[in-house]
């Protein structure tokens, strides 16, 4: 314990600002560099193969996020125990973490593998999917969910040595994958295309990359490790609701995800076809990755927030929620900038086809009009995560995923002639009015918060 106890020492009393730059950092460049090889299967295909096969690929992604909500749900709760464990000095639970994580872990993933290859032509039915993507997205997909336990593996268990404190350590462990992946894809799709099998070489070197990235995480745990090693697997009766309660959040910005773009695909298909589903895939890629480094800053935030909410020091909690939300907002303009300045060049990174991008650029400067909000969203979900406050956690996701955008996803178009603009514009108005409700909360649950100096006596 003795190197989780300095780390520990560092969370709680390093310089808000400089202990922010030192957990971020690290985190934001490791997750920058995993998105980016999220959007690269995009450009590389859209590229190299085809439009239709980089629309197949934008419908896909939605369902890649059962996983990724799953990993996120065992990640983000086994994180938070552990982080809020080394506060408390909680020896007994850390030995057990990832014990049940890995258990956890292989349940799952069997499930979702048999589901995800037997029924991913109806999954992708449900986005409205028109027949030439679909066909595409299905020899995607399929390959994909083959390589459930490994992305299951790497994504949940990196989570927890996040939550550690050992941020330099897990990105460097989750970077490794993702430029392997950014290698391996032009490789692939140039040697496997001459065949018909352009789009299956990205979901080759997607799920290949995963695996490198599984062995050198459990490798990790077996050897290298200082705090936290992998025990006794098996489901732990006291400690799985711990980790679901708050990890249920997690995995609903997820599977919300999924449901949200797979109700813009569907509205988009209705007004128009498949030109728009192109642009708003291509839109949705950029998005999607625009809120990498906002999760990379929130992963350097949690084990912070944790820890000191563990050994009770709420004062200094409050003071590195304003830094992180501070430094978040700022981080957004990287994106912000570009996509309202220039929006067809950002588009005409995923689209070749003569003035597609060119015709969906208003519509694209207008669903980015609210994004620079986002900061404050994401820092204050990863503050409930790590409190363990998950009611609260949920409903925030709740709010922006369903409560607030479907209804207008839906209504919009409807008034006015509005059209597909209605759906551009949905994205943009559910932020606005989100921030608002983010605010509100956080400040609320600071107000609840004692002194430090009262909470220590």
């Amino acid at each position: 314990m003795e190197k989780a106890i300095d780390t520990r020492t560092k969370l709680l009393t390093k310089n808000p600002f400089s202990l922010m730059l030192e957990l971020s950092i690290p985190a934001i460049l490791g997750m920058v560099v995993v998105g980016l090889y999220n959007m690269m299967d995009s450009i590389f295909i859209g590229q190299m193969v085809g439009a239709a096969q980089m629309g197949a690929v934008s419908v896909s992604y939605p369902f890649t996020l059962i996983n990724a909500g799953s990993a996120a749900m065992l990640g983000v709760g086994s994180a938070s125990v552990l982080s809020r464990a080394i506060g408390k000095k909680d020896e007994g639970t850390i030995k057990k973490i990832m014990g049940n994580l890995v258990a956890m872990v292989i349940l799952l993933s069997v499930i979702y593998t048999i589901i995800g290859m037997v029924f991913t032509r109806q999954l992708l039915s449900l986005a409205g999917a028109s027949d030439n993507i679909l066909n595409y997205a299905e020899k995607y997909l399929r390959i994909v969910f083959a390589g459930s336990l490994f992305v299951n593996f790497f994504q949940s268990a990196n989570m927890v040595i996040r939550g550690e404190g050992q941020l330099k350590k897990a990105m460097s462990i989750i970077a490794s994958g993702a430029i392997l992946n950014i290698i391996l894809d032009p490789i692939f799709i140039t040697i496997l295309r001459p065949y018909g099998m352009g789009i299956e070489a990205a979901a080759f070197a997607t799920i290949l990359s995963q695996f490198v990235q599984a062995v050198i995480t459990l490798w990790y745990f077996r050897k290298k490790s200082p705090n936290v090693k992998i025990g006794r697997i098996r489901i732990d009766g006291e400690l799985l609701p711990q980790v679901l309660s708050v990890g249920v959040s997690a995995l609903l910005m997820q599977i919300l995800t999924l449901v949200q773009q797979t109700v813009i695909y569907r509205v988009a298909a209705n007004y128009g076809g498949e030109t728009s589903q192109i642009l708003l895939g291509a839109a949705l890629r950029f998005w999607n990755f625009s809120f990498v480094p906002l999760w990379g800053i929130s992963q350097g935030f949690q084990p912070a927030a944790g820890t000191n909410y563990g050994a009770k020091d709420y004062d200094r909690v409050k003071t590195l929620t304003k830094v992180f939300v501070i430094a978040a907002t700022v981080l957004s303009l990287i994106f912000y900038i570009p996509a309202e300045l220039f929006p067809t060049k950002v588009l005409s990174m995923f689209i070749t086809t003569p003035g597609v991008a060119a015709s969906g650029a208003t519509n694209f400067r207008i669903m980015f009009s609210t994004y620079v909000l986002q900061g404050s969203f994401m820092i204050a979900v990863t503050l409930f995560q790590s409190l363990g406050k998950a009611n609260k956690a949920t409903w925030l996701v709740l709010f922006r995923q369903i409560i607030l955008f479907i209804p207008l996803c839906v209504l919009l178009p409807m008034i006015g002639g509005m059209g597909i603009r209605g759906v551009w514009l949905a994205i943009a108005l559910t932020d606005a009015i989100l921030v608002v409700i983010t605010i509100s909360m956080m400040i609320s649950e600071f107000r609840k918060m004692p002194s430090t100096v009262m909470a220590k006596r």
